[in-house]
């Protein structure tokens, strides 16, 4: 089995061009490669799909905070969607114009509250306690916040619990029918200015009809605003395009799939209004979840309760299996023309027995110092990843038409505890 096909006579994996075997001799593993081209195509596909309207594609920085990943970005024109000051502060160092910027987050400290106005990245207000916070820090900096109100739609995808943001039992947003009384205390405050209004409805969605739902539910808000003398300048459907990890069974929709679903409602309200409202839209793994692998080596092959084989990169590296019980593709990189052939499950280093990567999977013969490699591994994995068990976290490569760069270097023992201090006394 190959990566979209890629493969050569020597039973290897490639990935960009490069043969991750001697990706692994050169660097070590673990070791997360990325396919920049695969991330300059994806980004792309957005806005060729949402051509027909003022649009703008703000990266889901969350799904991947690599400064050179978030540049090359930044060379396509990307926005960014933000959770937290460090956040905004990779955006700045990565060059996305902060007026492309948008701070969302359900609980924002006050400290980041002023990053943001001092930095005059629009706010996502999440509650009408954050709306009365807002105001008076930028009261107290003599300084105005541009905002958005954050909707909770009461939209329910299929997807796990644990990435579905648009409930009403979640947490994330004002309700629904809570909103327009939101945007009215809002018009009054000092030091607001109102920009936008913004949802995000949840993650890996594959059935889209509910962003039609959701686009119907806003567009809806947007004509009750201007009704009472609110008028926006963008309109924020946020992200949640799923892809595919099990390309046997799942076809993923495209952006422009997403684009059918949801322009004909944006664009029937717009001219219903006689507005020209943005279409702001925060992809994030739909865009880098493709373009990496993980890849790892063998440790040791255990026949047990059933054939475990132990990788060198556990859920301290890449939590999603175990936090999701999410499913990816694994491939023995260096037996790629191998025949499948026992049945067995990956396993991580990590000291739970949770530690599972891949259960029950089908594959060639293995022996300690094979490679394997996690396919579609660019969303939520360095970015959740941890330094559990003192483990150092690992490198990153980026490979570019057959070219490699060092985009982040693995760290030591030393980086994981040089931030710890003992105290003289106990010394």
């Amino acid at each position: 089995m190959s990566q979209e096909g890629e493969e050569e006579e020597n039973d290897h994996l490639l990935f960009g061009g490069v043969d991750v075997v001697e990706l692994a001799e050169r660097y070590g593993t673990p070791l997360y490669i990325t396919d920049e081209n695969k991330i300059r195509d994806n980004f792309r596909s957005y806005k060729k799909a949402f051509e027909t309207v003022d649009n703008d594609i703000y990266f889901a920085v969350k799904a991947n905070g690599n400064l050179a990943i978030l540049r090359i970005l930044a060379q396509e024109g990307a926005g960014a969607d933000v959770f937290s000051g460090g956040e905004l502060q990779l955006v700045k160092l990565a060059g996305i114009p902060l007026d492309k910027v948008l701070f969302n987050g359900n609980s924002k400290s006050e400290e980041e509250l002023r990053a943001a106005v001092e930095s005059q990245v629009k706010v996502s207000v999440d509650s009408r306690e954050e709306l009365q916070t807002l105001s008076a820090v930028a009261v107290k900096m003599d300084e105005e916040a541009e905002i958005a109100m954050r909707v909770n739609p009461d939209v329910s995808p299929k997807v796990n619990p644990k990435i579905a943001t648009g409930l009403r039992t979640s947490q994330f947003g004002i309700p629904y029918n809570e909103i327009i009384a939101a945007y009215e205390e809002a018009a009054k405050l000092p030091n607001i200015v109102i920009k936008g209004i913004h949802c995000h409805i949840g993650s890996q969605i594959l059935d889209i009809s509910v962003f039609k739902e959701a686009t119907e539910k806003m567009m809806q808000l947007v004509e009750g605003l201007y009704e009472r003398g609110i008028e926006l300048e963008f309109v924020d459907l946020g992200g949640g395009l799923g892809i595919s990890y099990q390309k046997e069974k799942e076809v993923a929709p495209t952006p422009k799939d997403l684009a059918d679903m949801i322009l004909p409602t944006f664009e029937a309200k717009m001219e219903s209004l006689g507005s020209n409202l943005k279409l702001i839209l925060e992809p994030g793994r739909s865009i880098v979840g493709p373009a990496s692998i993980l890849l790892s080596r063998v440790n040791t092959v255990k026949q047990a309760y059933k054939n475990f084989v132990a990788i060198d990169a556990g859920f301290n590296l890449f939590l999603r299996p175990v936090m999701y019980d999410a499913y990816h593709e694994v491939v023995v990189a260096n037996k790629l023309n191998e025949q499948a052939s026992v049945l067995s499950t990956v396993a991580g280093q990590v000291c739970e027995s949770g530690d599972i990567i891949a259960k029950d999977r089908m594959l060639p013969p293995v022996k300690r110092g094979d490679f394997v490699a996690i396919l579609d591994a660019g969303a939520y994995g360095f970015s959740m990843s941890s330094q559990y068990n003192v483990r150092p976290r690992c490198a990153e490569v980026l490979v570019h038409d057959g070219a490699v760069d060092l985009i982040r270097t693995k760290e030591s023992v030393e980086d994981v505890i040089r931030t710890q201090v003992v105290p003289e006394r106990l010394r």
